[in-house]
């Protein structure tokens, strides 16, 4: 499902007459052959769709050339036009395709490239929008946007790349492109926004499902381990993320040990997930707590699972992970020792934050369902 927030009027799906003639004068003027005149159509067309929908649906006319405004060789009108495109494709699925379909692609990629910050998160954000539908996101995918979008998140501004992962994780969501988002060596951008966003917004949790979706495959199993901090990153979101980036990141670890636990064990366990696992099966969602005590059980010393009438509990877990403790009491020395765990991760998640308060982090984004787009502009 689409979502995004929008500024709203009073009753934003009912035409006035004085509206119906406005857009019918627009839609004269921006088929013009006169560029300034196209210009200030594509001002009005912007304006008058920023908070209508039945606007956005009666302005499906002005598509073609607006995207014929994106092939001209004014800056302005590259401007108007992709504004314009933007919000016409806010919450409309076909007005989405009907943008890609008239050719965008192709301007809005070169955009990507642009020179201009602004004209570059423009583009951004227009891919982010278009990605958003299932139609799309194949074409998008093979257009070779995905390589570009990558590079916004290594060299672009705080707003586009915020945009920019959340594009690749709409586009992530149709399985043909995770090789081609494999292909683009993810990771190492990834792993930075995970250490530099704000661990409560919505871009981190798309950033980490992300993750999740990629380690699903060797080469982003690897590749994980092998960047400096990569699995700490994973780790310090599954303490400090909010609770659907817990959750990912939990999975992503999970995943991984699943596949082969001789393999990541030890990566995983050097960066001192227990307490934040162990304070995850408590505080995490229904997901994350069932995840966490898988992941603790393979944990464990043991490779061998036991049999399912001798179900783990975490103190059975905790006494296997600390196999040190001797005595007749292990169980309340587990209990013991699980408490001062999760208090120990509190602490951690409270150095973790004091380190990063003065880290610059992307604004988080209003964004609150599976499909991500953005606001009217």
């Amino acid at each position: 499902m689409d979502s995004d927030t929008h500024h709203a009027d009073t009753n934003p799906d009912v035409c006035t007459p004085r509206t119906i003639s406005a857009v019918q004068r627009t839609l004269g003027l921006i088929q013009s052959d006169d560029l300034y005149s196209k210009v200030e159509a594509a001002k009005e067309i912007r304006r008058l769709t920023k908070t209508s929908k039945r606007c956005r649906r009666q302005f499906s006319a002005a598509v073609a050339p607006l995207v014929d405004m994106l092939l001209s060789g004014s800056a302005e009108a590259n401007e108007a036009g992709l504004l314009a495109l933007l919000n016409l494709a806010v919450k409309d699925e076909s007005n989405k395709v009907c943008i890609v379909n008239a050719g965008a692609l192709v301007p809005i990629i070169s955009f990507l490239r642009s020179e201009s910050s602004n004209l570059q998160e423009h583009a951004t954000a227009s891919l982010l929008t278009l990605s958003a539908s299932s139609v799309n996101k194949p074409i998008i995918g093979a257009s070779g946007a995905i390589s570009l979008l990558f590079e916004i998140l290594r060299y672009g501004s705080s707003e586009a790349k915020a945009d920019a992962v959340l594009a690749l994780y709409n586009l992530s969501t149709h399985s043909d492109n995770l090789s081609l988002i494999l292909e683009a060596e993810p990771i190492p951008p990834l792993v930075d926004l995970l250490k530099t966003c704000k661990k409560s917004s919505k871009t981190l949790e798309k950033c980490s499902a992300l993750i999740e979706s990629l380690v699903g495959f060797e080469e982003g199993r690897m590749a994980l381990t092998s960047e400096a901090g990569g699995v700490l990153a994973v780790v310090e979101i599954l303490e400090s993320g909010s609770l659907q980036s817990r959750e990912h990141a939990v999975g992503t670890l999970l995943t991984m040990c699943q596949s082969d636990r001789c393999k990541y064990r030890e990566p995983i366990l050097k960066e001192g997930v227990i307490p934040g696992l162990l304070e995850l099966t408590v505080q995490g969602t229904p997901k994350s707590q069932s995840k966490a005590q898988t992941l603790l059980r393979l944990l464990r010393n043991s490779p061998y699972p036991r049999s399912e009438l001798q179900a783990d509990t975490l103190e059975n877990i905790v006494c296997n992970l600390i196999s040190q403790i001797e005595g007749e009491d292990q169980s309340g020395k587990a209990k013991q020792m699980l408490a001062e765990m999760v208090q120990v991760s509190m602490e951690q998640s409270l150095r973790h934050l004091q380190q990063r308060a003065l880290v610059c982090t992307p604004s988080d984004l209003p964004i609150a369902s599976c499909a991500s787009e953005v606001s009217s502009k």
